[in-house]
């Protein structure tokens, strides 16, 4: 995982919606999961309504990836998707031993990068 800023979504000010995918991979075809991986990346930046994601996966196959949007009907948009469907599919049925999906809306947000210290 990283710490690199550029990890970070830049999202437009609240309100907004989180799809938040947790997901533990099992492990099997590394190599398609990858290519699928990258194409829904692809994809997604397309949809109308998506305003960026952040993505983390740790070395024991857990990975959390936050999408956020600008309405249900984007997020409704994104899951009728047929790509995306079938990339979930096979998700389900051999890259992940388990997995969870939240929808949230998004109220608040704060942040910004470490305060330097004189």
């Amino acid at each position: 995982m990283s710490a690199d800023a550029s990890a970070f979504a830049d999202l437009p000010a609240p309100p907004c919606y989180a799809v938040i995918f947790s997901s533990q991979r099992s492990g099997d075809d590394e190599a398609g999961y990858a290519r699928a991986s990258a194409r829904m990346v692809e994809l997604v930046r397309e949809q109308p309504g998506f305003l960026g994601a952040e993505s983390a996966r740790g070395a024991d196959g857990f990975g959390i990836t936050v999408a956020y949007f600008d309405s249900e009907d984007a997020i409704r948009g994104w899951r009728e998707h047929a790509e995306h469907a079938a990339a979930r599919e096979l998700g389900h049925r051999r890259w992940y031993e388990r997995f969870q999906v939240r929808v949230a809306v998004v109220h608040r947000a704060y942040g910004g990068p470490r305060a330097s210290v004189a």
